[in-house]
């Protein structure tokens, strides 16, 4: 595909068909995620590419709680909402409903780990959540699944499953030192899939100078 239009048409398909994903599809996919920049060329990041029907259960199981809680929160931000913006937001509250139920059927859920100790990690002693050691992860994510938009493969990034990362680190088999940082159910569509997205106009996203400055 052309870059601009991945990138432009790159939805969160948590719809994903059980179908087997060929392995060729699959050694591209992960290709596109090592060629991301990382900080002094470490790559401090690993995929677990989880695809035993058990461990998949595993995952949705610790999810669907953590989804449940957080439905009823955005439901309340709804309320406010103008109508096409709610039934789109009701649309991709379905959509989640969908993976957290079926979940364990994406033929492959690709876990991203990170090593702190290999990040130069410049704002973690700010007073501030630290996102910094996140540059040296994320673009390999964003690459991943800008590859299986090139796929026709369907993608979805969630973060709900750090919260139970003791859990997790037992059933992965994580080394101390390892931690979680993204879950990335992969598998083609069901129904359409990508298509044409919707976000803030450049002119409310880019300052000049300062912030807040047009």
């Amino acid at each position: 595909m052309d870059l601009y239009d991945a990138m432009s048409t790159l939805r969160a398909v948590r719809r994903l068909r059980p179908d087997p994903i060929p392995e060729d599809v699959l050694e591209r996919v992960f290709t596109a995620a090592t060629w991301a920049p990382t900080g002094g060329n470490l790559q401090p990041w690993r995929i677990i590419a989880v695809r035993a029907p058990d461990t998949k259960q595993s995952l949705e199981d610790l999810y669907r709680p953590h989804w449940n809680t957080y439905v009823p929160r955005y439901h309340d931000k709804m309320a406010n909402m103008a109508p096409a913006q709610k039934a789109s937001s009701q649309r991709a509250l379905d959509a989640g409903d969908y993976l957290a139920t079926h979940m364990h059927e994406a033929p492959v859920i690709a876990v991203f780990c990170f090593n702190p100790d290999l990040m130069t990690i410049t704002d973690q002693a700010l007073p501030r959540p630290s996102v910094v050691g996140g540059g040296s992860v994320y673009p390999a994510v964003q690459n991943l699944l800008l590859a299986c938009r090139n796929e026709g493969l369907g993608c979805v990034l969630t973060t709900l499953l750090c919260i139970e990362e003791a859990q997790l680190r037992p059933l992965l088999g994580l080394p101390e030192g390892w931690y979680t940082c993204a879950f990335v159910p992969i598998g083609y569509p069901v129904g359409g899939g990508h298509g044409p997205i919707r976000r803030r106009p450049v002119s409310s996203m880019v300052f000049t100078d300062r912030f807040g400055a047009t």
